[in-house]
């Protein structure tokens, strides 16, 4: 996604005895908020034939380039899928901002140094200090709780993030959502899903060609609650190895509702990460996405 604009190779003939300088032309500069940086440097040139020597009154040139390098802004980076969003933004030299209820975590990591962490809540956060810059959002909101609380953490507070993003002019918006587990629609219907649901449809609509939905199922990794690490990856690798290996066998099952509450494959929250990840660098990523698909994208990050 890193791009220098080109600089090209001024050539002078050898026929030329005394050596030659020139001057760089103005760059224009785009106002705030900008989604490059700029890069001043200076390039000193001088050309002539072999038997004459250097001119020491040569003049410099000054060159500013536009560079584009990738700042993301990642709502709930504090928690589980999200921390792990800002670790692997952090390892692919991508600035970070996070935006969470708790702010910076309590632990200590080479890498959480790296992370700006804003302590808000979208609904009532300051956009000025959190939007402008950033070339991607990757909103891991969301929880259980009644179905009220489930419609406005699920669907409401996503759909302020995604209105905000589009109104500050940010390129992308990713959203971490969740598989449907081929449940009857009865159960879908409750305000966990269309909570969810909700929050596709707004990112989807506002963003139909850079948008991404990622549906994972049970993620799983160390998942850090109250000061305590909770394994999860001890019950989701090897539930996921075992599905991988029994899937020819498995697979008439799929249509059966709700089959895939035992036989959607856990998801490593490394691979959900990066393919978040993949999502804020790949022009050609977006859409929906299944847990396959969210594996293959990981694999081609990590690669």
């Amino acid at each position: 996604m890193s791009s220098l604009s080109s600089i090209a190779a001024i050539f002078t003939p050898p026929s030329l005895k005394r050596a030659s300088s020139f001057t760089s032309r103005p760059s224009a500069h785009l106002p705030f908020p900008s989604n490059n940086r700029c890069c001043r440097f200076s390039v000193k040139c001088s050309y002539a034939e072999a038997s004459i020597k250097d001119d020491p009154n040569s003049s410099t040139i000054d060159v500013v380039a536009d560079i584009k390098t990738e700042r993301v802004v990642v709502l709930g980076g504090s928690g589980f899928v999200g921390s792990a969003i800002c670790k692997a933004a952090v390892s692919k030299g991508i600035e970070v901002i996070s935006l969470s209820r708790s702010g910076r975590p309590s632990y200590t990591n080479s890498w959480v140094d790296q992370v700006t962490w804003m302590p808000g809540d979208v609904f009532y956060s300051n956009w000025d200090e959190v939007l402008p810059g950033a070339t991607a959002v990757i909103s891991t909101i969301g929880g259980f709780g009644s179905e009220e609380q489930m419609q406005r953490i699920n669907g409401e507070a996503n759909v302020v993030a995604v209105t905000a993003a589009k109104d500050y002019g940010i390129p992308k918006f990713i959203l971490i959502s969740v598989h449907d587990y081929n449940l009857p629609s009865f159960v879908l219907s409750s305000g966990y899903f269309t909570g969810k649901r909700k929050a596709e449809s707004e990112v989807l609509s506002k963003y139909p060609t850079s948008g991404v939905v990622l549906r994972p199922g049970f993620i799983y990794g160390k998942r850090r609650v109250d000061g305590f690490e909770i394994p999860l990856d001890l019950i989701g690798e090897p539930l996921e190895r075992f599905l991988s290996a029994t899937e020819n066998f498995t697979k008439p099952l799929s249509s059966l509702p709700g089959s895939d509450l035992l036989l959607a494959p856990p998801v490593s929250v490394d691979d959900v990460a990066f393919a978040a990840i993949n999502g804020v660098v790949d022009d050609d990523f977006f859409g929906v996405f299944t847990i396959e698909q969210i594996k293959e994208a990981a694999a081609k990050v990590r690669a």
